[in-house]
């Protein structure tokens, strides 16, 4: 089915495991993306930059996702990731998205649940969920680079969600966008304290950098949906070198595409298989 990524969470949160929120950088890793997590008998959260969105088409984006979910066994949401501008949100929802992400951590906290309440206003009436953040998360995303990062605090994640009914918190405990050569220092204390001080699936973004072995920790501390972007476009990058340095330009593209398109499918079949808790490799 094509859904809203809150009755995903909800699952997750009462089962005991995270969603994986995977970053199609073209419309070529959609059906990879979908396909790797139909195999495993999970929900999964396809989502976009703003900027991919504009770059491939909204409307189309859509498309892909409602006609895969609906012949597919498998509960899909189309998420807009990062969104700053009303108007993105906006034309995200009118296109059909099912999720959005309102991303106000850079803004004085009073326009940050300003906006956010309008936001949700708005989203919710058409069926939509929306995700909110506090506290920043450092490093680079789409070329917009955000220096160290501001650790979201417990009681301050309290009084937002007071004044904010979002569907889903990011909140910032050491990740950073754009990592994949090293592995992050998360702080797990803090991620425990935020957990038992607010009532809401939290998300990590930045999970590319994130040591696989505290996925466990994660998932025992409300983390519902986890991000992997970097490690997909890394993968489907490095094998697209490989291959078009290997072939003649007469070479149909579609040889050449499929192999990069097979790393995403194996890449987020290993994530999804680890998020649902399982230590083997996916058949």
């Amino acid at each position: 089915m094509y859904v809203s990524m809150t009755p995903m969470l909800a699952e997750a949160a009462a089962v005991g495991y995270m969603v994986g929120a995977f970053n199609a950088h073209s419309l070529e890793m959609v059906p990879p993306i979908i396909r790797a997590a139909r195999d495993l008998g999970a929900p999964v959260i396809v989502q976009t930059s703003p900027g991919t969105a504009r770059y491939v088409g909204m409307r189309n984006l859509v498309a892909v996702c409602r006609s895969m979910a609906e012949d597919e066994v498998v509960d899909v949401a189309l998420h807009l990731d990062h969104a700053t501008s009303l108007t993105d949100i906006r034309d995200a929802v009118e296109a059909g998205y099912s999720s959005v992400m309102f991303d106000g951590s850079l803004m004085a906290v009073s326009r940050n649940v300003a906006t956010s309440r309008r936001v949700i206003d708005y989203a919710r009436s058409r069926g939509v969920s929306v995700e909110v953040e506090i506290g920043t998360i450092g490093g680079t995303e789409e070329g917009v680079s955000s220096t160290g990062g501001l650790r979201t605090q417990p009681q301050e994640a309290v009084w937002f969600l007071e004044q904010v009914d979002a569907d889903a918190l990011a909140v910032s405990i050491g990740t950073s966008h754009g990592q994949f050569r090293s592995t992050t220092d998360i702080d797990l204390d803090l991620l425990s304290r935020i957990h038992q001080a607010v009532d809401l699936p939290l998300v990590i973004h930045g999970g590319t950098g994130v040591d696989e072995a505290d996925y466990p920790s994660l998932s025992a501390n409300g983390v519902r949906k986890f991000n992997v972007g970097t490690e997909l476009l890394v993968g489907w990058t490095r094998q697209a070198q490989e291959q078009f340095a290997a072939t003649e330009v007469s070479t149909s593209l579609r040889r050449n595409i499929e192999p990069c398109n097979d790393v995403v499918r194996d890449i987020v079949a290993r994530k999804i298989s680890l998020f649902l808790g399982e230590t083997r490799e996916p058949q």
